[in-house]
């Protein structure tokens, strides 16, 4: 049904211009009129109209002004003028307005109809349109959930993704280079400060987490993740700030955090408190959530408490380059060779500039870098511990003359564990292909897919298939193909199998699909391979 609307002064126009809608489009529309200004803007808001005839000269408010007033709160309507005043300015506005036709009275009656139909299929196209972006914000509200928690889990338990990481924000719409972490934790209120039973509270909030999400967005621009336990871990993206803002921010996000809590408590039965980790770039946000998780631990009271209000954090000199100390961990556990031998050249250049007198202090502090470096050289499995391996190290170093021999064995020290680093992990990926090709050559002619060989591997889909295409340049599925296909070649001039027999033989259940798939692969047709190759053999 099309609900059409008649705005005209004179009755008899009214009248005639409904005899020839009802004559035509019988039971295809619910016609209302008005014969004022005023009148038509009134009826607009609560008739919401589809199409409205609409006449330039009423009493009081004009056509112009009303269809510019209806039109400030509805750009669906579509209008047609209907005047007997034929004027350049009137014809201009109309078109300023968007209304779809301008008929001169008196009124001809297949002009009528023909525009009306005109209007009919745009109103048509518009709620088709309507409906289609409803559908795709429906599947969307169900799909961002996962996409936001898909994010907040790559954050926090793999590193060096940066190229996964810019897909999910592309995917999101976040700009934002920059971004803290929150940990809100849930559990039934007591007498002591500590939360209780909050196995239950975890089980009973399952079917609450939508409210829980929606009041979370409500106070944050956020990425919420999924409830782990009795806790859900929550990405604010943000732009960086200076250090005479970041006093003001924080306060703002406590303040922030604090009204959500209250909501939170009002909205869902339930205990709620807040952690705050600080803001960091996006490849150390998993700092920034054990900030906000130790927060909590540290003060078991407040509702809401911010990392940077504890006196429990490390403070440095105000010079001291940590976040160039936080990049060479970083690339070290990367097994970036590059960019740790980057990072450890400036933190020993501002050691040497700042405290160049102070011999065995850095000295002592390149040994820690090393210590600390070569256990996470164990800890990848990149290195195997001896307990007298760093017998010789202190030494080493007390007897190192110059900067630049101390340099020197820094230098080799960080670069040997890269190494070992980059290897294991290069041979954890070799491994893991070679296993997987030797699955497929034996399995080939089975109906296997990639989930299949993952489980085999005992690794997730996702990272087997991104490891399989790194190290082999093609993806699995084509593969699994290039692999069907020469074995079908082999059977094609080696053997007297039909095509129908060659296809199951290699794991193909349709003939037909088998040899489109060998001619989009071979650039011809199996049964003319084989031709080729016997003709060949004849000659």
């Amino acid at each position: 049904m099309y609900k059409i609307m008649i705005a005209d002064d004179e009755s008899i126009v009214i009248d005639a211009l409904q005899f020839i809608i009802e004559r035509n489009f019988e039971d295809q529309c619910i016609i209302e009129s008005a014969k004022t200004g005023r009148k038509v803007i009134e009826l607009a808001e609560y008739f919401q109209p589809d199409i409205i005839f609409m006449d330039i000269q009423m009493p009081g408010i004009n056509g112009i002004e009303a269809m510019r007033e209806i039109r400030r709160h509805n750009d669906h309507i579509i209008f047609i003028v209907v005047s007997a005043y034929v004027k350049f300015d009137y014809a201009k506005e109309a078109i300023g307005i968007g209304v779809l036709e301008y008929i001169n009275k008196p009124i001809d009656k297949d002009v009528i109809i023909a525009t009306l139909q005109k209007a009919m299929h745009k109103v048509d196209e518009a709620k088709e349109r309507r409906s289609i972006d409803l559908a795709y914000k429906e599947k969307l509200e169900i799909v961002t959930p996962i996409i936001e928690n898909g994010f907040i889990y790559s954050l926090l338990y793999k590193k060096d993704e940066k190229e996964e990481w810019d897909n999910f924000r592309t995917l999101l719409g976040i700009e934002e280079e920059e971004g803290y972490m929150m940990s809100l934790q849930f559990g039934e209120p007591s007498e002591k400060e500590q939360m209780e039973n909050v196995i239950g509270t975890s089980v009973r909030l399952q079917k609450e987490y939508p409210k829980i999400r929606e009041v979370m967005k409500s106070f944050f621009h956020c990425c919420v993740g999924n409830m782990m336990g009795n806790t859900i871990a929550v990405l604010v993206p943000c732009d960086p700030a200076g250090d005479s803002e970041e006093y003001e921010k924080r306060i703002e996000v406590i303040e922030t955090g604090r009204k959500m809590v209250r909501e939170l408590r009002k909205t869902v039965d339930a205990k709620f408190r807040l952690g705050v980790g600080a803001v960091h770039e996006t490849d150390s946000l998993a700092e920034s959530y054990n900030e906000a998780i130790r927060s909590l631990e540290y003060n078991s009271s407040d509702s809401v408490v911010h990392v940077n209000d504890l006196p429990i954090l490390c403070n440095y000199e105000e010079d001291y380059p940590i976040e160039t100390e936080k990049m060479l961990f970083r690339s070290i556990e990367n097994g970036d060779l590059h960019k740790a031998l980057y990072y450890g050249k400036s933190i020993f250049d501002w050691m040497v500039k700042s405290y160049s007198q102070k011999v065995m202090d850095i000295k002592l502090k390149v040994l820690e870098f090393v210590l600390r470096a070569e256990r996470i050289g164990f800890e990848s499995g990149g290195m195997v511990y001896h307990f007298d391996m760093r017998s010789e190290y202190l030494q080493k170093i007390i007897d190192i003359s110059d900067y630049g021999q101390l340099y020197e064995w820094f230098e080799k020290k960080i670069s040997n564990v890269c190494r070992n680093i980059l290897t294991k992990k290069e041979e954890s990926t070799m491994d893991i292909v070679k296993k997987a090709q030797m699955y497929i050559e034996e399995n080939y002619a089975k109906d296997i897919v990639l989930d299949e060989v993952s489980k085999e591997l005992q690794i997730s889909p996702y990272y087997f298939s991104k490891l399989f295409k790194k190290r082999t340049g093609i993806n699995f599925s084509e593969y699994l193909t290039n692999v069907r296909i020469d074995k079908a070649k082999e059977l094609l001039t080696q053997s007297s199998m039909n095509i129908k027999e060659i296809s199951l033989e290699v794991g193909y259940s349709d003939a037909n699909y088998f040899s489109r798939a060998f001619k989009k692969n071979v650039g011809i047709s199996p049964t003319e391979y084989k031709e080729k190759k016997e003709n060949k053999e004849l000659v």
